[in-house]
């Protein structure tokens, strides 16, 4: 059984979803405003939460950082803002997930057991993953960047594992959905694509300029040291 915060303003969608919910074993707390939803996730400590963008008191994006600068749970955003804007902002704010309107119990069932099998993402190397300068310590959780730690969300640091422990390998985004999202929509490579950028920010650099993380276009990235760099496209 696991535990789900549901927050939601609509009545209908958050009965459908209280009910399904409860039908497939989980246990769920609903909240019908983004305050009175955080309040419920700090008394309730629910392992995941649903949350709606539009709410009426205060909009989703905020709720996100507020739950950020507070908890770790992961939270699957449910909303009709169907466009890249949005899921780009709901993903840099600290969402796990993102699920468009309409959707079905089935889909969103599915998404969360995909948001609780992510510890299955990690490496059970006894070592650390040592690629040029970047050093991972899967058993920590911990990266270096040339002995300066970096500041990684799950998912980043996930994502760095699967391509530093497949080294010289091209990764197709497929993949990369596969094994860091347990995921295989297509429409998820957005999600990849965001994250990708976010991690190349913080490795100091670009697509346009990589030094670890190289695109082969229309295949994959490939992560590889920068002393053996090649000649990706």
């Amino acid at each position: 059984m696991t535990s789900i915060l549901v927050v939601e303003d609509d009545t209908a969608i958050r009965g459908a979803l209280s009910r399904g919910l409860t039908e497939r074993g989980h246990a769920v707390t609903l909240a019908t405003a983004g305050l009175n939803g955080l309040e419920l996730l700090l008394s309730a400590h629910p392992e995941v939460v649903l949350l709606d963008l539009g709410l009426p008191d205060v909009d989703g994006l905020q709720v996100i950082s507020m739950i950020r600068a507070v908890d770790e749970t992961p939270i699957i955003v449910i909303t009709a803002r169907d466009d890249d804007d949005a899921l780009v902002q709901a993903l840099d704010a600290g969402a796990d997930d993102y699920v468009s309107k309409p959707f079905s119990l089935a889909q969103i069932d599915a998404r969360i057991r995909a948001i609780l099998r992510r510890g299955g993402t990690t490496s059970d190397e006894s070592q650390p993953i040592v690629v040029g300068g970047l050093s991972i310590d899967p058993r920590t959780r911990t990266a270096s960047l040339d002995d300066t730690a970096l500041e990684l969300s799950r998912k980043e640091f996930d994502l760095l594992v699967v391509l530093a422990s497949r080294v010289g390998e091209v990764i197709t985004k497929r993949e990369l959905l596969s094994e860091v999202w347990q995921q295989g929509y297509g429409g998820g490579e957005r999600t990849v694509d965001v994250h990708l950028s976010w991690l190349r920010r913080k490795l100091g650099e670009t697509a346009a300029e990589p030094r670890y993380l190289h695109t082969v276009r229309g295949v994959g990235v490939r992560m590889v040291a920068p002393h053996a760099n090649g000649g990706d496209g």
